[in-house]
């Protein structure tokens, strides 16, 4: 063993793994610090954010894995990890990938070999961070003591921190200079917010509050409900950029608690039942970067009666407006049909698809999403204004009060991904139900919440891919089984779509047919993660197993026993010619 593998060695025990490693690593290749340019514009061999670019269609340039030669995609290393939750995304910049662990720790690896180049690890915690982000010589962490940490992406060393109010589990953004993070607000309104954080100090510059307070714009859409109980979190994927109209897009989640009559004290008459309604839960925000300030909003799911909410990414496409009223049911009669249009597209975690105009909200149209059920949340959409209305034969009245909404978890923290040359979204869906009791004052009798069928539904297929036309919003079921995801999805130019799912399959579709081209079983279940990159000419596929705070829930189906403790990484490639 060389000294230099010595003294790497002894640096691991130790905990902290920095210095002598990366020397070694860092002869091999400098580091560039990351521009702002190279986040707008980023390499193909790079994947510098969750969803790779600002637009979060996670589709990459990359094509030397294709449709022709995917049979022969093999694993060429992995790691395990320790027991925990897993959700996180990697990132990878110049051979460099940096990953969260189940616990409380960040690592970094060589990208083509799996060689551990330094790991940081907080005191104690649970992350649930679904990524990091990374911008100049610094890594952003999302830590589960609270704390926003900037790490030397070269060393792991801590560059500075911050703490402030609520929970850290959305990823991090970078955006014109800025940390962009959301949260998860456990300790009430205080914690409802979007932050920015200046990327070289961490000094704050500016939150926005997602729960409008009294006096502010939105404000009179809660009733009398006190400032203090208005929640509404962001704790779901970060937020999209468009920088020609300098505005990022954010999803918001639901009130708490769940059912409007708890909410107001018995009353489930104090708020509409149509748009707007307790702003800006389960809505699209367009904010300013430079100061915080909210552009416009669009809300989906007003005063949800049923935890079904909306923080997801907010994809940002191009194409023609021509929805076919064969497969969509609101469409806005308004809009010049043919023509060309910059959208925000939504799928939301209780079902349905929103295209909306990226420079003001407006609404483009919307379609119930895995499939049109009487029990959809969604009763009605005015096509001229977007004003949702839900379904009010679906809002718990009274205590003990039971309904079956469709859909729940449909999906979730995973992202969705977009191949700009089919015009086409993918989306993994679980056809699965919400059974819900609503609970009386004081939680007597406890609210009920378990998972359904859908009348109907075949079980052999509870679980699909969608691939869905985005001019015309067709959608075709190109893959079902028993098995949901929560996997990321990835589009690539080598025409192939990658998804996985909780019986530990890993797969491969052609992004033209559908066809399933490659599958292969890996140890755990496929958790979000899937990524890929190239190193020295070498293109990579990268996927993480273990468990998210949502396997148990959809693990319905019987029969489906993934190995939910095995957390690991997993890396694949073609052979070596």
């Amino acid at each position: 063993m060389s000294n230099g593998r010595r003294v790497c060695l002894l640096w691991l025990y130790a905990g902290i793994l920095t210095g002598p490693c990366l020397a070694q690593h860092e002869s091999k290749a400098g580091f560039a610090p990351v521009t702002q340019e190279m986040l707008l514009n980023p390499s193909p061999d790079d994947w510098l954010m969750v969803s790779r670019t600002y637009d979060a269609q996670r589709y990459s340039p990359l094509r030397q894995i294709n449709r022709e030669n995917i049979t022969t995609l093999d694993l060429v290393w992995s790691h395990e990890f320790a027991p925990g939750t897993q959700e996180s995304i990697p990132l990878v910049y110049r051979g460099m990938l940096y990953v969260i662990l189940p616990g409380a720790a960040v690592q970094a690896y060589n990208a083509a070999t799996g060689e551990l180049l330094w790991e940081h690890r907080r005191p104690t915690g649970i992350s649930r961070a679904k990524g990091l982000a990374i911008y100049a010589d610094m890594v952003y962490y999302p830590a589960p003591d609270g704390y926003l940490v900037a790490l030397d992406a070269r060393t792991g060393a801590v560059r500075w921190q911050t703490r402030s109010e609520g929970a850290l589990i959305s990823a991090p953004v970078v955006i014109e200079g800025k940390v962009m993070t959301g949260r998860a607000c456990y300790g009430g309104n205080k914690e409802c917010y979007v932050s920015a954080h200046e990327a070289k100090t961490g000094a704050e510059v500016w939150r926005f509050y997602s729960a409008a307070r009294s006096g502010e714009p939105g404000g009179d859409t809660w009733g009398n409900i006190t400032d203090a109980r208005r929640i509404a979190s962001t704790w779901g994927l970060p937020g999209t950029y468009d920088p020609v109209r300098r505005l990022v897009y954010w999803g918001v989640a639901n009130p708490s608690p769940y059912t409007r009559s708890e909410r107001h004290g018995g009353d489930e008459n104090a708020i509409p039942t149509h748009a707007p309604a307790e702003l800006f839960t389960n809505s699209t925000v367009a904010l300013n970067p430079e100061t915080g300030a909210m552009v416009w909003y669009y809300q989906h799911n007003p005063g949800d009666d049923w935890d079904l909410d909306y923080p997801h990414e907010r994809m940002l496409l191009h194409s023609r407006f021509e929805p076919d009223p064969a497969y969509v049911k609101w469409i806005n009669p308004d809009i010049s049909r043919g023509s060309e249009r910059d959208m925000t597209v939504m799928v939301g975690e209780g079902g349905g698809i929103w295209a909306l105009d990226r420079d003001d909200g407006r609404f483009l149209w919307a379609t119930p999403f895995p499939f049109d059920v009487p029990n959809f949340l969604i009763k009605d959409i005015d096509v001229h204004t977007g004003t949702v209305h839900i379904n009010t034969d679906m809002i718990a009245r009274h205590p003990g009060d039971q309904h079956i909404i469709c859909f729940w978890n449909v999906r979730s923290y995973w992202p969705t991904a977009y191949h700009p040359e089919q015009n086409a979204l993918y989306v993994p869906y679980a056809d699965n139900c919400l059974d819900m009791t609503a609970a009386g004052p004081g939680g007597q009798p406890p609210e009920r919440r378990v998972g359904s069928a859908r009348l109907g539904k075949n079980l052999e297929a509870f679980a699909g891919l969608a691939r869905i036309n985005m001019a015309t919003g067709e959608v075709q079921r190109i893959y079902s089984g028993r098995a949901p995801g929560n996997s990321a999805m990835l589009a690539t130019a080598g025409d192939l779509i990658f998804w996985g799912d909780l019986a530990q399959q890993l797969r491969a579709f052609d992004a033209k047919s559908g066809r399933l081209l490659w599958q292969r079983q890996l140890r755990g279940p496929i958790q979000n993660s899937t990524i890929t990159y190239a190193v020295n000419g070498r293109q990579y596929l990268a996927v993480l197993t273990g468990e998210g705070i949502l396997s148990r829930l959809l693990m319905v189906q019987a029969g489906i026993n993934p190995n939910r403790g095995y957390n690991s990484i997993n890396v694949f490639a073609l052979p070596e010619q």
